[in-house]
């Protein structure tokens, strides 16, 4: 009870929106990077394929390890990987840059989004999963020591 109500206070709230903000600066600063580094296209479909595997990674943690707390993964989702992914500028960059007139293109960088952010979210369940798997073998064998 006195958990909830100290998570509830107003500079815990205030503290957790700064450190989103801070985050967010973060992940819009290495998109700026990035895009800086790679052409456009590319640039774009790095940072949603990293994303959605970073993100996918936080989301699987928190489904089966549980490990960091509830503002870390706030600061690292909802600011960082939420500045660092651009599936507007995707959106936006396949109208203007492969329309109607290169469908091929337009299919391209959409199967390029799509299949490398969902492959990246597999990915990084196939890793979370294969660290549990290795946690509970060792509490088993611990176990089984003490027995």
């Amino acid at each position: 009870m006195v958990a909830d109500r100290t998570q509830s206070h107003p500079l815990v709230r205030l503290e957790t929106l700064a450190l989103i903000a801070v985050g967010g600066f973060a992940g819009s600063n290495l998109r700026y990077f990035v895009d800086g580094v790679l052409p456009a296209i590319p640039a774009v479909i790095v940072v949603n394929a990293a994303g959605s595997f970073l993100l996918g990674l936080f989301a699987y943690e928190a489904q089966s390890l549980d490990l960091l707390e509830r503002r870390t993964r706030l600061v690292f989702t909802t600011g960082f990987l939420s500045s660092l992914t651009t599936y507007s500028t995707f959106a936006i960059q396949t109208a203007l840059e492969a329309g109607p007139a290169e469908p091929l293109l337009l299919a391209a960088i959409v199967v390029a989004n799509y299949g490398l952010g969902f492959a990246g979210v597999l990915a990084s369940r196939a890793l979370v999963r294969h660290f549990t798997e290795d946690t509970e073998a060792a509490v088993d064998s611990e176990e089984g020591e003490t027995a």
